[in-house]
């Protein structure tokens, strides 16, 4: 993926995606490779490159597959060993959280190292967003909505205030008429045990569509949604009395999931021609 590009200024620019990961390799390749690519057929005179923010599974792709992906410390370094001078880093991330944070925070010591460095936005940012989000969604899973269905999402959940996008994109889709469409997170609120509760008053339904909003379907959707063990996104909508089906698929899957991606590397694009 990786080629020397100028731009018509001369300078050499590039865009480092950058993203939690996953060591699901059917789910990356179609969910992170799959916003990657759509990148750059977007921005064909960018060069493109990857970075992971998880080094445990970086070092467990490494150890079990021989892929080696860099960190964004070091996709940083060799952006600057190769002469880069103009980075956009876009992630991959839902919103603005410890991850985000973190990424501000190693960008910072690279301010005076690049001519021009921006940092793209998450995929909820704005109203806009959300509303495109919402529209995807509902789209990808308007076959299950036939009333007596609940369509639950699992997200990942964070300690940082922005969790509440997920309050907010509920809120956006109850304004919006889809009554059967509710939010859970993994490791924050609303909970399982909330989201059950949600459903049990919101209507009569019989059967629970289960489905990741997060990028890729990885360990979380593997393991914390459609496994069959006991605490399992899975069994506890069963033991409810919920027929089950989970989506494994992630959010990168969705052609306008990518497109928001894509959208906000022309918002980066616009603010680097103004820095540079």
């Amino acid at each position: 993926m990786e080629k020397e590009i100028r731009n018509s200024e001369g300078a050499k620019t590039a865009i480092l995606a950058v993203s939690f990961g996953t060591s699901y390799n059917d789910s990356r390749e179609v969910t992170i490779g799959a916003i990657e690519q759509a990148i750059t057929d977007a921005f064909p005179a960018c060069e493109v490159r990857r970075a992971f923010t998880s080094q445990v599974i970086i070092n467990k792709l490494k150890q079990r597959d021989g892929v080696e992906i860099d960190n964004v410390k070091e996709a940083l370094k060799k952006a600057c060993e190769d002469g880069i001078e103009r980075l956009i880093v876009q992630p991959t991330h839902l919103m603005n959280g410890l991850e985000y944070r973190a990424l501000v925070d190693d960008l910072r010591n690279y301010g005076n190292t690049f001519k021009a460095i921006v940092l793209g936005e998450p995929l909820l940012t704005d109203e806009e967003d959300f509303k495109a989000v919402m529209e995807a969604i509902t789209a990808d899973t308007a076959a299950f909505d036939d009333g007596s269905t609940a369509i639950c999402f699992m997200g990942h959940g964070t300690e940082a205030e922005s969790n509440a996008v997920y309050e907010r994109l509920q809120k956006i889709l109850r304004e919006a008429g889809y009554k059967n469409y509710f939010i859970g997170t993994v490791e924050a609120r609303p909970t399982l045990d909330d989201l059950v509760t949600t459903v049990k008053k919101s209507g009569t339904y019989k059967k629970a569509v289960l489905k990741p909003l997060m990028v890729v379907a990885g360990d979380h959707a593997n393991n914390d949604m459609a496994r069959d063990g006991d605490g399992s996104w899975k069994r506890t909508f069963e033991e409810a009395g919920y027929e089950v089906q989970c989506i494994m698929e992630g959010l990168g899957q969705m052609e306008a999931i990518r497109k928001i991606y894509v959208k906000h590397v022309k918002d980066s694009l616009d603010r680097l021609s103004e820095l540079y």
